[in-house]
């Protein structure tokens, strides 16, 4: 007997159809994995179990929980089993989480609600939950805050919130998409063992075929809100009957064509990092007393060249993101030296800055968090062309955000909406835009296609390297995608402990890896040929 079964479902925002007779079913104890491309109506799907649509949707159709008609449910009903015995891991932790409470708090907050327990009681599970998911009590007290932690860290905390009371079913829509290789095995390693240990079922959202396949007992497939094949995960894959199938298994192998742009890696250095640290505040130890300063970055040199494409990657909270931060003079280092263009940009002003910030743009991890959700898309994806020396008029300005959107994938309808408006994996794009705008000569990229689904992933990867051969734009990926590592970059650094602890030939590092650092992210890394290979092989 099925634990949550859906059939028929169609769901309309206004005139606007979002799902068109979508079946699927889960059976407790059994992952089921939901895949297709950004906007295909995944979310939507989910949102539509835990009854949190917006006012305007319209559901029809069955969706039958544990015995219950979701559909019909009361509020109270949805209250009593959200948490309880449906939990869901959303995409984005950051918007996820209360940025004004703490973890334990967070975590503790459902435990109370639903179990009645004393405070003591659950924070005390609360801890427990949040030691299983990797953040120990010595290095992440139950007093800390989101803003406290990495983009990894904090998707770990929301995975403790979503599973602290054991439900019957988990919705996790990409939980692993802010996590680094080995955490990401990890995490689903626990997410395994908790289907097993507790029967639970499991509906899996994901781009990432790999992952579905290494975790989900069955597949299914949607495009525009259809259903386009569902069946068992490794015959669907492996077989591929549906043109769309294939489309999506070549998308997520893709590798780019690279033709290295005229003077590439030669010349003089673009960029030049000296040695830097940076260090923060110890946590308060006591009212008078203060713990030693926590080092984020710990001598780190590097040296890029005009044109060249190279990969920083490394587990979550190494200090990658950290390191990017200094390199765009957002943060300040502790010590060293920072060059762009052979100027030394460590120490100066904004104004001093603003010639080096015209070649110089980013892309960050958190593709919601850096948009500000009161403007519309035409002025977000402008905001670097007030560097410009020379301004262009308002019909230029429109005329460039409609070419950047363009070369994204998007459209020039686009300009006039909010970014609320998008899936996770169209804000990804956007920010995407609004980094090429200017025809920067290097684009920092934190994460600039973990949010994306493999079709555009691959357009994407695409269009850095067309970049890079046509305008000479450099690029430093900052990613723990080992894929997006070897089909973009010519060098690979890894980084470990605020140190880079390896360094070499893109191929040479993943190939042949050397540091215990470099071996645990390779191993780590999931593949989807070997994931289908292994499942058949079980199957027998």
């Amino acid at each position: 007997m099925s634990l949550l079964e859906i059939e028929n479902l169609s769901l309309a925002i206004g005139d606007t159809p979002i799902l068109k007779a979508v079946e699927l079913s889960v059976a407790p104890g059994e992952v089921m994995g939901l895949v297709g491309e950004s906007g295909s109506g995944k979310s939507m799907t989910a949102l539509t179990v835990m009854q949190l649509l917006p006012f305007a949707a319209r559901a029809s159709g069955r969706v039958s929980f544990d015995g219950i008609d979701i559909l019909a449910a009361s509020e109270d009903q949805m209250c009593a089993l959200r948490g309880d015995d449906i939990g869901m891991v959303f995409q984005e932790p950051m918007t996820a989480l209360n940025p004004v409470k703490t973890i334990g708090e967070q975590v503790a907050e459902g435990i109370r609600w639903h179990t009645r327990s004393s405070r003591a009681e659950a924070e005390e599970r609360a801890r427990k939950m949040l030691d299983r998911v990797d953040l120990p009590a010595a290095l992440f007290p139950l007093s800390r805050y989101p803003h406290e932690l990495s983009g990894g860290q904090r998707q770990r905390v929301v995975i403790a919130i979503a599973c602290a009371l054991k439900p019957k079913l988990l919705i996790a829509d990409e939980p692993t998409t802010a996590l680094d290789v080995v955490l990401q095995a990890q995490i689903l390693d626990l997410v395994r063992d908790l289907v097993a240990e507790n029967r639970m079922g499991l509906l899996l959202i994901s781009h990432d075929l790999a992952v579905v396949t290494e975790m989900a007992d069955r597949i299914t497939i949607l495009r525009h809100g259809e259903v386009m094949e569902a069946g068992d995960t490794a015959r669907t894959l492996s077989e591929q009957l549906h043109p769309y199938t294939r489309q999506l298994a070549q998308a997520s192998m893709h590798v780019p064509a690279r033709p290295k742009a005229h003077g590439a890696g030669q010349g003089k250095p673009l960029l030049e990092v000296e040695g830097v640290t940076r260090d923060y505040p110890g946590r308060r130890a006591s009212l008078f007393k203060r713990a030693a300063p926590v080092r984020a970055v710990d001598e780190v040199s590097l040296s890029m060249a005009p044109g060249q494409s190279v990969a920083l990657v490394g587990r979550s909270g190494c200090g990658k993101s950290t390191l990017a931060r200094m390199i765009l003079a957002l943060d300040k280092s502790t010590s060293g030296t920072i060059r762009f263009r052979g100027e030394t940009i460590t120490g100066k002003s904004e104004t001093e800055l603003k010639p080096a910030r015209r070649d110089m743009q980013v892309v960050f991890q958190d593709p919601y968090g850096s948009f500000d959700p009161r403007q519309k898309v035409e002025k977000l994806v402008a905001e670097p062309l007030h560097v410009l020396e020379k301004k262009p008029t308002p019909a230029e300005r429109r005329e460039m955000v409609a070419h950047a959107l363009h070369e994204v994938g998007l459209g020039p309808r686009d300009m006039d909406k909010y970014p609320h408006e998008f899936s996770g994996g169209q804000r990804q794009r956007l920010s995407i835009a609004r980094a090429i705008i200017t025809r920067p000569k290097l684009v920092v990229a934190d994460e600039p296609v973990s949010a994306l689904d493999v079709s555009i992933r691959a357009q994407i990867l695409d269009l850095f390297a067309e970049l890079n051969q046509k305008l000479g734009i450099a690029y430093l990926f900052i990613t723990h995608d080992l894929t997006v590592a070897r089909a973009i970059t010519d060098e690979v650094l890894v980084m470990h402990d605020g140190r880079i602890v390896e360094r070499g030939k893109t191929s040479e590092v993943l190939d042949h890896p050397q540091s215990e650092a470099a071996k645990a992210l390779v191993a780590a890394a999931p593949d989807l040929h070997r994931a289908i290979a292994r499942r058949l092989q079980e199957q027998g």
